[in-house]
């Protein structure tokens, strides 16, 4: 195996033209670790939204500096978490991979997912199943956690439920829309005019273009509403909860997200619905067998807009950061994919 590698690297507080795609080492795993080589990642939020208020040039928000502790820690780095590959290596207390085993998951801290190589706490990684492609395996760990725990843990969807999913054209939405399908929901997506076909082709059982409809003032109410990146009022979103409902807000503006962690438990704990945010999705080896067992099922299928090469991260990484992609952004490494 060879000593170096390339690696989309973040070289300086920029706008995405800024990473680069560089030679840097293989990085060693340690006693708990994986060393996987990389056939397919994946990029999220987490990866795009420090660049979102650069796209024209302007100067790095202060929300933006604050976000990544300055971002002074993230220079130099290697961006991306979401990866799908075959374990090259691991580590002296690993027991459950051993090297050739197809595995999905996420990356280790800085040195991220967009490599050749990455290494992953061995409890976050699954086996890969054998019907799903690298690239499907690497567009799911942390939008489909996201979505899994939102409406499993937060939520607490059911069977029979009405559940409404707003942003349901996004990558952690189409998937929120496939999961409470498998719940046993009803499911009612909220998206653009251009993402309707492809929401109803995963499953929803009803579509609300936002652009023609508010459903906050519709007088339909839900058991369930999932607001990825929402945009009204807590108060919009109560009015639309049925009587015990649950509304769990993932993302948004910094209004949106201070109401639901501010105000949403004051509310809750006067009346019959629960109303509160939900931070970043927690990688553990339980959830993503579940995830795989979706997957294997067919129950579970990533809405893929664009693959790339590597060498092209900063065109993919401004493409999702404008907000035009349908479903995830992957990268393809080459290999079997």
């Amino acid at each position: 195996m060879p000593e170096h590698m390339q690696a989309v690297v973040y070289t300086q507080l920029g706008p995405p033209e800024v990473l680069q795609v560089r030679e840097v080492p293989i990085p060693v795993p340690t006693d708990k670790q994986v060393l996987v080589r990389v056939h397919a990642a994946s990029v999220n939020a987490l990866d795009y939204r420090r660049f979102a208020g650069m796209l024209k040039g302007a100067r790095v928000p202060l929300m933006t500096r604050l976000m990544d502790g300055m971002l002074l820690k993230a220079v130099n780095t290697v961006l991306g978490a979401d990866i799908a590959g075959q374990v090259e290596a691991v580590g002296s207390a690993v027991t459950r991979f051993k090297p050739g085993d197809a595995v999905f998951g996420v990356a280790a801290g800085s040195k991220g997912a967009f490599a050749a190589y990455a290494c992953a706490a061995a409890s976050q990684l699954a086996l890969k199943p054998d019907n799903v492609s690298f690239e499907a395996a690497a567009a799911t760990p942390v939008a489909a956690l996201t979505a899994l725990q939102a409406l499993r843990d937060h939520g607490r969807v059911q069977a029979g439920d009405t559940v409404l999913i707003q942003g349901a054209g996004g990558g952690v939405g189409s998937f929120a829309v496939q999961i409470a399908k498998a719940l046993g929901a009803q499911v009612t997506a909220v998206c653009s005019a251009r993402n309707l076909d492809a929401v109803r082709s995963i499953g929803a059982d009803h579509v609300i273009d936002y652009t023609r409809e508010d459903f906050t003032r519709g007088g339909q109410r839900y058991d369930v509403i999932a607001a990825v990146n929402g945009y009204h009022p807590i108060r919009a979103y109560q009015r639309a909860l049925s009587s015990g409902g649950r509304y769990v807000a993932l993302g948004g503006d910094i209004p949106q997200i201070l109401q639901a962690m501010l105000l949403g438990p004051l509310l809750s704990r006067f009346g019959s619905q629960t109303l509160g945010f939900m931070g970043i999705a927690t990688v553990t080896q339980a959830d993503l067998a579940v995830l795989a067992e979706l997957l294997a099922a067919g129950k579970l299928a990533p809405v893929i807009d664009r693959r790339y090469p590597l060498s092209a991260a900063a065109e993919a990484v401004r493409y999702l950061a404008e907000g035009h992609a349908q479903g995830k952004v992957v990268f393809n490494l080459g290999g079997d994919v």
